[in-house]
């Protein structure tokens, strides 16, 4: 039986797009853009499952979850919330939220949250089948490339792969770490058990605990079911853990100690569950450097990083620009329903000599753009954007810098010449906006 999913989004576009998404999954979906209209459709239709943004124009999605309980209605609930409301989606697991996910949303973690969060349900299509079908289309559709620098990285990957070495990725946002982790899993004998992804950056510590080593029902307030974490999901196989310098020091030593002991015990259980896992973990930052200031224990780094890979910048790659280039316009080609051939001389010109601070996720980003508002077969400067005709600004305020209070001033002014809007500010520094968050924490600049 097709499984129903409600969406309670205020953005239409957003909530269009995520609604397309997910019916192609083969779900059956309805969107409403406030908690009235999301009542309504509640009372009087069969839902499995609930998507709800946290601030809507009536209510916030926990007064949804509120007024559930009250109905007694045990719809899991899945919260999407920007990177400044964790906090309250905390406050949305303790009142029964299922889970959250930090917008802008990855449609993979999503796809698997939901099949986590639909699992106990007997007539659930099995939820390995939707997380392999994720993270098989992230896997089999990329490009190493040809050059040397990506030669020597995949070179290391095949050493590294086979063995059962604690492998570090370091390397800048948007260069591809998680898909290397992919590859390192993929090449190892652990290849038909599970690969497990855990974004450290978006995990609030009071929840980190139940993330890493699940919970009982009953635990904390909130905890309606048992929730399975990451280590033991992840038996037998591989779990790999991104951005793992922004876990507080609290939880690197509970982390540390399962590491150890390969053991874990879930938050509220007296159990201890022995785990078999293969560690992979990436990092954008000198975590060194955080050792130093006592932010990064060196026991747990030792641990970690048995075996470093470095990913190179796009623009140490430059023989590989075009081949990505064309690799995500056929991508685009295929999401959006077109059929460009290419890049005229022009574009592909523009496309060799840019800088690209933001690496593989900005090209990808940039092509899809182009793609969209391409008119002929092939897509021109026009369609690429002023961004790779001209220096960008700031491109002195790369988030390379060695200097960091310069780096920091340099956030500052960008954050004033916005308003304080940090995806603006993020645009005009040539950086994602996970990397400005990671800054801002990390000089504790407090908005």
């Amino acid at each position: 039986m097709m499984r129903s999913i409600l969406i309670v989004e205020d953005d239409i576009t957003f909530g269009m797009m995520l609604k397309t998404w997910l019916g192609k999954k083969g779900f059956e979906v309805s969107s409403v853009s406030t908690i009235a209209r999301a009542r309504k459709h509640i009372e009087s239709q069969t839902v499995d499952l609930i998507l709800s943004d946290l601030r809507l124009p009536d209510h916030e999605g926990i007064d949804l979850l509120k007024w559930m309980n009250e109905q007694g209605k045990a719809i899991p609930l899945i919260i999407m919330t920007g990177y400044a409301d964790i906090q309250s989606a905390v406050l949305a697991m303790k009142l029964g939220a299922r889970d959250y996910i930090a917008k802008p949303v990855n449609p993979e973690e999503l796809l698997k949250k939901i099949s986590e969060a639909l699992q106990d349900s007997p007539s659930q299509v099995s939820s390995s089948q939707a997380t392999s079908k994720a993270t098989d289309e992230g896997q089999h559709f990329y490009l190493e490339g040809e050059s040397d620098a990506a030669k020597q990285l995949y070179n290391y990957v095949g050493l590294v792969a086979p063995t059962n070495m604690s492998a570090l990725i370091n390397g800048s946002s948007g260069t591809g770490k998680e898909y290397v982790a992919h590859r390192i899993h993929q090449l190892s004998k652990r290849n038909n058990k599970p690969f497990i992804a855990v974004d450290c950056g978006s995990i609030p510590k009071e929840l980190a605990a139940s993330e890493f080593f699940g919970h009982v029902k009953g635990s904390f307030t909130g905890a309606l079911t048992d929730k399975t974490g990451a280590f033991v999901a992840a038996n037998g196989g591989t779990i790999f853990l991104d951005e793992i310098g922004n876990l507080s020091y609290e939880v690197q030593i509970q982390l540390l100690r399962a590491l150890q002991e390969r053991k874990i015990r879930p938050v509220g259980s007296t159990q201890e569950i022995s785990v078999d896992i293969r560690l992979i973990s990436a990092t954008n930052e000198n975590l060194e450097q955080a050792i130093e200031k006592g932010t990064f224990r060196e026991d747990l780094y030792h641990r970690i990083n048995e075996f470093t890979l470095r990913m190179p910048d796009l623009k140490e790659r430059k023989e590989d620009i075009l081949l990505f280039a064309n690799f995500f316009l056929d991508q685009a080609n295929k999401e959006l329903d077109k059929h460009l051939i290419g890049f005229d001389p022009k574009a592909s010109q523009a496309l060799q000599s840019y800088h690209w601070p933001g690496n593989l996720r900005q090209m990808k980003n940039i092509v899809k753009r182009a793609t969209l508002l391409a008119q002929g077969s092939f897509i021109t400067l026009a369609e690429l954007g002023t961004e790779l005709l001209e220096a960008p600004s700031f491109n002195t305020t790369n988030m390379a810098l060695r200097n960091e209070e310069t780096e920091k001033e340099h956030i500052l002014e960008a954050l004033r010449q916005t308003g304080n809007n940090k995806s603006k500010a993020a645009q005009l520094l040539d950086i994602d906006r996970k990397t400005l968050y990671n800054k801002l924490k990390l000089y504790n600049i407090d908005l």
